[in-house]
């Protein structure tokens, strides 16, 4: 039996196909279907039907955190599936941002997505047990809120601002026979940040893969090049990544990475062993 995770939605896409800023991943993981975000608008449905998939299958959906990019198709995604529930950190509000220069613009997931759907999400806090082999996993590493700064991402309470601390922010880890694979779709919180949380968390298990952005899209050279080293340091094999990344930091990558590294894009099918 494999694991199988089909990207829906990324920047890139293959032929015959449509991308956007945003990120889907569909999870067949165990005999259970599990979508990870649903992109930035509904162009997952179209992806999914286009790739043979029926929104009617997914049996739990996880939001990896709560912006825009990954949570405006949850409208179509319960409009489409009456039944699976979506997961996401109870630290969830529609009360994110980002600045640029004097403004502040919202970035946030559909302001009243919490309330319209009550009934289909589910709030959860901890480390959490989604399903056989599939568990959420936030963070749990200090000073966070330094990221959320230096970023320009903060969140709002009333009038005031305050560094985002990336706390709505969520990891779904697989157990494979061939290890862990972590799937974090943009990874605010530091890629390697999330490696060691997950070794925390499983310290009796190996890492795998990591999938997802790396949000390197505006560090320098010399920055994703560390990232670049830092990742590899921690023996993960598999690493598959794209959105957030960019095309330029994405090359930087797969000079320290080498095959160990894999280009998210729309249609592509990564199966592993479980």
């Amino acid at each position: 039996m494999k694991t199988v995770m089909t990207v829906i939605v990324d920047n890139t896409a293959a032929a015959g196909m449509r991308g956007e800023w945003g990120l889907s991943i569909l999870v067949e993981h165990r005999d259970q279907t599990i979508l990870v975000d649903a992109g930035a608008s509904d162009l997952f449905a179209e992806n999914m039907s286009k790739l043979g998939f029926d929104i009617k299958d997914v049996e739990f959906g996880v939001l990896s955190h709560a912006h825009y990019d990954h949570a405006n198709g949850l409208p179509t995604f319960f409009e489409q599936n009456s039944k699976a529930k979506f997961y996401l950190r109870d630290q969830t509000a529609a009360d994110c941002y980002g600045k640029k220069f004097i403004f502040r613009k919202y970035i946030g997931i559909p302001k009243s997505l919490i309330d319209d759907y009550a009934d289909r999400i589910s709030l959860v806090s901890g480390d959490y047990e989604l399903c056989d082999g599939a568990y959420l996993v936030p963070h749990k590493t200090n000073g966070l809120a330094e990221i959320g700064r230096r970023e320009k991402m903060y969140r709002r309470t009333g009038s005031r601002f305050r560094p985002d601390d990336f706390s709505h922010e969520q990891s779904l880890v697989l157990d494979t026979e061939r290890g862990l694979v972590i799937i974090n779709s943009c990874s605010h919180g530091g890629a390697v940040n999330i490696i060691n949380e997950v070794k925390a968390t499983f310290p009796d298990k190996q890492i795998y893969g990591l999938i997802g952005g790396f949000h390197l899209f505006n560090k320098s050279d010399e920055e994703v090049r560390r990232v670049g080293r830092e990742i590899k340091a921690t023996g993960v094999e598999y690493v598959c990544t794209g959105h957030c990344t960019g095309d330029r930091p994405y090359d930087i990558l797969k000079e320290e990475l080498g095959d160990r590294l894999e280009q998210l894009r729309v249609g592509l099918r990564i199966e592993k062993e479980v």
